[in-house]
């Protein structure tokens, strides 16, 4: 019998609306190390997209997530370098997989 993963939509909101095209070395570095953290994540099926949205308003990255529970997606951002230069939202989600 297998589990239902839960779903969860994450917006990671920059430190400031130009950050996109206007980050320093140590935010861009920050952010390799952001992209080389998820990267595992996204080939082993827990990341089902993630990237970043060209707002025209301020740029922000998006991930859509399946986690066996809210703690464990609590975890996995505890542990990325980007987290406390951008911040999170969360949302439960009902997503449609195949």
């Amino acid at each position: 019998m297998g589990t239902e993963k839960k779903h969860f939509f994450l917006k990671l909101n920059p430190p400031r609306a130009s950050f996109m095209v206007d980050m320093n070395e140590e935010e861009r570095q920050i952010m390799f190390n952001h992209i080389a953290f998820w990267k595992p994540f996204v080939e082993n099926g827990t990341v089902i997209v993630l990237g970043p949205v060209m707002d025209p308003k301020g740029g922000f990255g998006i991930a859509v997530v399946a986690v066996d529970n809210e703690e464990e997606l609590t975890a996995i951002i505890s542990k990325d370098p980007a987290n406390g230069l951008n911040n999170y939202e969360v949302y439960p989600m009902r997503a449609v997989t195949k």
